[in-house]
């Protein structure tokens, strides 16, 4: 079955910047100071990306910051307890949402 995301298409990422080089620029400066050394250590900031590259479902983004975490030293059951909060955030988003459909059945059952 073809997939509309193809791991190659990752190494694509900065063609993207053809189409405004300087607003890519603008990105790239921004993005790089993001995840420097700072408060928290690249580890950390490799962890919480792939947390929400998860949370947002990206493959591309899934793929890089998976990499990135290896490579900054996580082990796979930080990697994976990362991606459980994900979860546990996105899902209860999800539910506490559901205080807004009580309150819409509530008014409209009256």
């Amino acid at each position: 079955m073809e997939s509309y995301y193809h791991p190659h298409d990752l190494h694509k990422f900065s063609d993207i910047g053809k189409g405004n080089p300087h607003l890519w620029s603008k990105f790239m400066d921004y993005y790089t100071a993001v995840f420097a050394e700072g408060a928290l250590s690249e580890r950390e900031k490799a962890l919480i990306a792939l947390a929400v590259a998860h949370a947002v479902q990206c493959p591309y983004c899934i793929d890089a910051y998976t990499q990135a975490s290896l490579e900054k030293g996580s082990s796979i059951e930080e990697m994976t307890e990362a991606v459980h909060v994900a979860c546990a955030i996105r899902g209860g988003a999800s539910l506490v949402h559901g205080v807004q459909m009580r309150n819409v059945a509530e008014k409209l059952s009256m």
